[in-house]
């Protein structure tokens, strides 16, 4: 076995209980390697900071947080962006045996100010002085709270209803004369809680330890792993359980680097120049990138479009022989080794290389993967990894891997973990990874399990006859029109929003006799629709017109022409205000809130069904 290879790295890191264990560990046996980088916009470089480096920073954060007086499991909100600070902090309070609280970025301040309170946190940790400021405007009783510590900006030290204001220097400082820390966390103690996102309602602290973690970390690595070497990119928020667990912990765990991306929006460029190994993703972003191409395409001659179908069938043909898929179209199939040689340079380097060229390991996971985007990457030599979990299990239950890979499915179960089908094929699941329970919430974690203890996850699945789970839909979400017939909402709008002309799009019909949808319109492609049905885009009638109407169901249909015939929707209101969360129209991990998006446009949906029983 060589010395430092996956196995050895892997061997190692089950010898580790708990989560602040990785980082002191990797910094013994690998001091100078690389285990963050992020870009310093002071200096406008990149600093990369090695495994010694950031293991000598969190114990600086250690000896601060104990100058706080902080007991054993005590709660510390940390709303912070990816980077260097995040991790510090969130080892340090770790290791001191406190429980970090991760608050979402994007989160509006109300919600961050529930949290705080609901969680009782002793302290929160920020970058600006406006965030606090947007939290404590909203007014929120949070007794615990005693301390708010900036990062990024220096605050004049004062205190506000209690509450002692820091900035960073200052506070680490106090921390200079402290010799002796805190003993160190054991398994079953808090990892985290994590609040869920609360599409229906306020949300729930779900606790997880630091033995659901880890195992989930292990687990995952005999399914999917990482290489000496490997460089992730990360730009999911570090709140967000899937980006938590694999694109941090794990990484930290098997001695990888993390690069944090400078932003969304500069991404691409990010993609270019750190050419990741891995990435840990949610749909949408591949679903953009997808959109992006066909738009590109769209403006292209014949040629060129033919031939990026047919490097897409020719590339999808090669994964479904290497992974054991069905073959539907074999038309002239024989061509291709020959052809695929010429196609790979031509197309499938070119989509590649927009990645960085060095991309291995691309996994999704938050919700369900677009067929034809599943379809155009895996042919393209990209093949996306699909998994399945929720923030109650730390949080993946299981997914597909290098060695086995079907696209329509979030593969198998990992191990350790059972998942069988409940009533209405309910998903159900057992697992060291599964949460302890909501905070304070004893009636909710009672209903979270079944009788005999199996955490129920309110989706509905199926298995393939070589064991593969299949997501069919969400039991609450599911759409039962008045005449019988049962509609997956999300499907379907996933596959409206692969036409560019559709930001979101909202589907309904619940007791309707049809299927209707709300959609949000790129503003900049519906000028160009507009323009073709000669009309002005900026006049609110325009949208309103019978020939736009006419026009988008088209469109709707053709994105959605696989689906039976009671799902295509009948009738749309378009609407170009888009739904943020900051509108409280999505949750803080982009999901659709249904329930706040059916009272917003009752008038509408009302219209849609007139005249119809």
């Amino acid at each position: 076995m060589a010395p430092d290879s996956t196995e050895t790295r892997f061997q190692a890191l089950c010898q580790l209980k708990t989560l602040d264990q990785f980082v002191p560990a990797r910094a013994k046996i690998a001091p100078h390697t690389e285990a963050l980088r992020q870009f310093d916009r002071r200096s406008n470089s990149w600093e990369r900071i090695s495994y010694r480096d950031l293991d000598e920073r969190i114990q600086q954060w250690r000896k601060a947080f104990c100058k706080l007086g902080l007991q054993r499991g005590d709660r510390v909100a940390i709303l912070l962006p990816n980077g260097v600070d995040a991790i510090c902090c969130d080892q340090a309070v770790l290791a001191n045996g406190c429980v970090p609280v991760p608050l979402h970025a994007i989160d509006t301040a109300g919600s961050s100010a529930f949290i705080i309170a609901d969680s009782q946190a002793s302290v929160l940790v920020t970058n600006r002085q406006s965030r606090w400021d947007a939290i404590y405007l909203t007014h929120t009783v949070m007794p615990n709270l005693r301390h708010v510590i900036f990062t990024e900006e220096s605050s004049p030290e004062s205190r506000q209803d209690g509450v002692q204001q820091w900035d960073l220097e200052s506070w680490l400082a106090t921390g200079h004369g402290v010799t002796e820390l805190p003993a160190a966390p054991n398994e079953e103690d808090l990892a985290a809680i994590v609040y869920t996102s609360g599409t229906t309602g306020r949300p729930k602290g779900v606790m997880l330890t630091h033995k659901n973690v880890v195992s989930n970390v292990i687990n995952t690595l005999k399914t999917v792993s990482p290489r000496p070497g490997d460089v992730f990119l990360s730009f999911l928020p570090l709140s967000h359980t899937f980006e938590r667990m694999a694109g941090y912990y794990l990484a930290l765990g098997m001695g990888c680097t993390i690069v944090f991306t400078r932003s969304i929006q500069q991404l691409a460029e990010d993609f270019r120049i750190v050419r990741p190994n891995v990435i840990i993703s949610v749909p949408r972003i591949y679903e953009r990138i997808y959109a992006k191409v066909q738009n590109k395409l769209a403006r292209e001659s014949k040629f060129v479009r033919f031939l990026f179908s047919w490097a897409v069938e020719v590339g999808w043909r090669r994964f479904c022989r290497k992974y054991g898929l069905p073959i539907t179209e074999e038309s002239f199939a024989f061509l291709d080794p020959i052809v695929w040689p010429i196609l790979e340079r031509l197309v499938s380097k070119t989509l590649l290389n927009q990645f960085g060229g060095q991309l291995r390991i691309a996994i999704s996971g938050g919700a369900a993967l677009n067929s034809k985007v599943a379809k155009a990457f895996c042919g393209l030599g990209l093949p996306i990894i699909q998994g399945y979990g929720m923030t109650e299990s730390s949080p993946i239950i299981a997914g597909n891997s290098l060695s086995y890979n079907h696209p329509s499915t979030v593969g198998k179960p990992l191990p350790q973990t059972q998942v069988r089908l409940g009533e209405d094929n309910e998903i159900q699941v057992s697992s060291p990874s599964v949460m302890k329970g909501y905070w304070n919430r004893p009636q909710a974690t009672r209903e979270a399990f079944t009788e005999d203890g199996w955490l129920k996850t309110g989706d509905v699945g199926e298995f393939d006859s070589e064991g593969f789970l299949r997501i069919v839909g969400r039991i609450k979400e599911i759409i039962v029109t008045s005449t019988g017939e049962k509609v997956p909402p999300a499907d379907l709008e996933l596959a409206i929003e692969i036409d560019p002309l559709f930001e979101q799009a909202y589907v309904i019909g619940e007791n309707r006799p049809f299927i209707s949808t709300i959609v949000v319109l790129n503003k900049e492609e519906w000028r160009k629709l507009a323009e073709t049905l000669d009309l002005d885009p900026n006049d609110p009638e325009s949208l309103m017109a019978t020939v736009t109407r006419n026009a988008i169901l088209k469109r709707i249909k053709s994105a959605v022409k696989d689906f039976p015939q009671y799902a295509l929707p009948r009738n749309v209101h378009m609407t170009l205000e888009p739904w943020t969360i900051e509108n409280g129209l999505l949750t803080p991990t982009l999901k659709l809130k249904r329930k706040v998006l059916a009272e917003k446009f009752a008038p509408q949906i009302q219209a849609l069904y007139a005249g119809h029983r």
